[in-house]
């Protein structure tokens, strides 16, 4: 099992544009930047850490997530992916890989479909953002409207995994959890977690791509995965059992194994 986090986590404010995203920085070597899903579990988790001892992870918070401001002008999806590439211009990262997961997936595919030069590899970890059946067809589980504990089963193979206590959280800490979801149901709320343009750009994605689902995604399940690889020119889809929408968090060993071999 992977072990608890101690990498020293430094973070600042960039201003692209008078828009101001928190960027965090951990470990050292060659820099990889991480996209966060909705939920940024992905911060405490320890594969993090395993992937800070051989390289620097930059994470950007997305607009409204975290420390990062939120200007009204940003209504969507691909507004948060050009702010983030201007970010990417600004620190001068360039071919190097980006990984996202969930929404951060989704944040990814949009990036790179504007501009991938700046990616030596893409990865996307049951991102949401497409649409793949007709319009009465549920691609996506509504997070919104269904209880609590029906997404809990949806989301978790092992729900014991998935609970969170958050009455040792500091008021800081909960008010960041409570802006994380607020700013969630702003940008994805309509049209509900996707942009109908996204999946007609896919095939612009050059840079190599891999595709990893929980095979037990009941949110969104492995064949939108497949079909959403499908869609990006010589992608890889790689499904990890036992897990569900999050396998680097129920499956870390799993998906640092599939990680590390791509990139």
């Amino acid at each position: 099992m992977l072990g608890p986090l101690s990498t020293p986590v430094t973070s600042e404010l960039i201003d692209v544009n008078d828009v101001k995203i928190e960027v965090q920085r951990r470990g050292k070597g060659a820099p990889l930047l991480l996209l966060p899903g909705e939920e940024a579990l992905e911060i405490e988790a320890p594969f993090i850490e395993k992937l800070a001892q051989t390289r620097e992870v930059i994470v950007f918070w997305p607009p409204g997530f975290g420390k990062s401001s939120r200007p009204d002008w940003i209504t969507c999806m691909d507004d948060v992916a050009y702010v983030h590439l201007d970010v990417m211009a600004k620190l001068g990262l360039d071919k190097i890989p980006v990984v996202g997961f969930s929404l951060g997936g989704w944040i990814a595919a949009e990036m790179a479909v504007k501009n991938d030069s700046r990616f030596s590899r893409l990865v996307l970890v049951d991102p949401y953002g497409i649409k793949i059946g007709g319009p009465t067809d549920r691609d996506i589980q509504d997070i919104w409207t269904l209880h609590p504990q029906k997404v809990a089963q949806l989301k978790w193979h092992d729900q014991e995994k998935g609970k969170r206590d958050v009455s040792q959280r500091s008021d800081d800490e909960l008010y960041i959890i409570a802006r994380n979801i607020e700013s969630c149901a702003r940008l994805c709320w309509e049209p509900y977690m996707h942009n109908p343009k996204l999946a007609r750009r896919l095939h612009r994605i050059a840079a190599p791509t891999l595709v990893v689902w929980g095979a037990n995604d009941g949110i969104v399940t492995p064949e939108y995965g497949r079909a959403y690889a499908a869609k990006i020119p010589g992608a890889k889809f790689v499904a990890i059992g036992d897990a569900g929408h999050l396998p680097h968090v129920e499956q870390p060993e799993a998906f640092l194994r599939e990680l590390n071999a791509f990139i």
